[in-house]
Formats: structure tokens, sequence, C-alpha cells
């Protein structure tokens, strides 16, 4: 996956034709393993929609799947 500006132009070798959504989730903050994650729900150029998330805890950029 490689990004720019923090939102991916290629997710698994498909370029990413437009972002349709972004939203932030924090969760457990209150415990010793928060989760705050950055989602992206992408267009890519096959027309499928694509999410992905970077982890803002650990680091590193994930596929969501089902």
């Amino acid at each position: 996956m490689r990004a720019e500006r923090g939102v991916p132009i290629v997710v698994a070798g498909e370029r990413i034709e437009s972002v349709r959504d972004s939203w932030l989730i924090e969760d457990r903050w209150w415990t010793g393993q928060p989760i705050r994650r950055h989602y992206h729900e992408l267009v890519g150029s096959s027309g499928r929609n694509i999410v992905v998330f970077c982890d803002l805890v650990r680091g590193g950029w994930f596929r969501q799947t089902a």
C-alpha cells in the first residue's frame, strides 16, 4: 500500500480514484490496549469499494476484510 498525504493512492496494486469517506475510531482508551484507527473508504480504478485503516497506536496500514 502506498500513501500520499495520509491517504492511500495504491492498494494491492490497484490505483485509487477517490476517497468516498474517512473517519476516526477511538475505543478502549480506558484499557492498556487502546484502539485508535483512521479509516478510509476508497474507490479503486476497477470501481469497487476498498476499506483500509491506519493503526495510529501501533503504526501501519491494513486492509479491512469481511
